[in-house]
């Protein structure tokens, strides 16, 4: 297998993603995991009763709402205070991840949904399912964050059709 290759096969054909444990993966094949829905990307607000996280339409203002890809991926953890590296030893400890999202689906035991583009072989196949937030935030740079509370939406929202 070419491990520099995150879209190769075991040699019994099997996907790398079902045979290799989240610590094992190379740097790439980690990367890769990420679908492209930029819901890790939203502010999120906690209930303070609750505990809950709440999800709202206000995305970071790196997000490129269009591609639902961080402008300055490599610098994001430098300029905004509440974005997070999500590893293999944290993939779990993250709750606010979404039910779809590829990091948690693989350390709860699930496999990759469908529309995962490593599954489809399509990078717009998590837009066109409707698990992106391509085309329903707005950039926090838009909005007044006193007023977050305004913009708290359902966070099945963006679990599309079949996205769960």
């Amino acid at each position: 297998m070419d491990t520099d290759d995150p879209k190769s096969q075991q040699p019994s054909g099997e996907p790398w993603w079902e045979t290799t444990a989240l610590d094992q993966m190379t740097q790439a094949q980690w990367e890769s995991l990420c679908d492209g829905c930029a819901q890790c990307c939203l502010v999120k607000l906690e209930d303070d009763e609750t505990g809950d996280i709440l999800y709202t339409s206000v995305a970071c203002a790196l997000l490129d709402s269009g591609t639902c890809r961080c402008t300055d991926y490599s610098n994001r953890l430098e300029r905004v205070y509440e974005c997070e590296k999500i590893t293999p030893e944290t993939a779990g400890d993250f709750q606010w991840l979404p039910y779809s999202c590829a990091y948690r689906r693989l350390h709860e035991g699930r496999g990759l949904a469908w529309w995962h583009p490593l599954v489809s072989g399509s990078d717009q196949s998590v837009h066109e399912a409707g698990i992106s937030v391509r085309g329903r935030v707005i950039s926090q740079e838009h909005v007044d964050m006193g007023d977050l509370e305004d913009y708290i939406v359902d966070a099945e929202v963006f679990e599309g059709e079949n996205g769960g």
